[in-house]
């Protein structure tokens, strides 16, 4: 264990203690309420557990995925900020990105880019692109293999930018190599 593991634990055992005297006490004096009390705050903490393991459910409910519709047609719903968020396999790994047709190219965020397996200690970050946010230096990669659904495409040219970028954005080069890129209702309709 480490030193702010200790204080941690140290920090449980005496709220456990005193949480646990308190109980000893009120019990003693109020055995019927207190037992009550006790229940229903076990009964919440349950309710807020079952809740949170729910939640992957609840919200694709709400706002649901993309639909892989085989033969090289995907639909991604506009999610409730308005954009739409694919996501797709990276060299095996998941990466959500925003469907960008602002975007010129694959920008990979540094998490993003880290997580496929791209060295960024050994980018160079030559280039340079305009984000609304002003200007950002960017290093040339290439993805080994992109997998979205039945949709294989390997060794697909990125950028990975050397600023902060929250969410990783599907850019023009890529979309370009769908025969068909439309907007039906809510949803981004991508086909090969």
């Amino acid at each position: 264990m480490i030193g702010d593991d200790y204080m941690r634990l140290a920090y449980l055992v005496v709220l456990l203690v005193a949480l646990g005297g308190f109980l000893v006490t009120d019990f003693r004096n109020r055995p019927g309420q207190t037992s009550r009390q006790a229940l229903a705050w076990v009964l919440i903490f349950v309710a807020v557990i079952a809740a949170a393991g729910l939640w992957g459910d609840v919200r694709d409910r709400v706002a649901p995925r993309q639909e892989i519709a085989g033969g090289g047609r995907i639909e991604i719903p506009a999610s409730a900020d308005g954009h739409y968020h694919l996501n797709t396999d990276l060299n095996g790994t998941t990466v959500r990105f925003v469907v960008d047709t602002g975007a010129s190219t694959i920008a990979l965020g540094r998490k993003d880019a880290r997580r496929i397996g791209i060295d960024l200690d050994g980018l160079v970050y030559a280039g340079e692109a305009q984000t609304a946010n002003g200007s950002v230096k960017t290093a040339s990669v290439v993805i080994d293999r992109i997998k979205i659904g039945d949709i294989v495409d390997d060794d697909v040219p990125a950028v990975v930018i050397g600023g902060d970028l929250d969410q990783s954005l599907l850019g023009m080069s890529y979309l370009r190599r769908f025969a068909r890129v439309g907007i039906e209702g809510d949803r981004l309709v991508l086909e090969r």
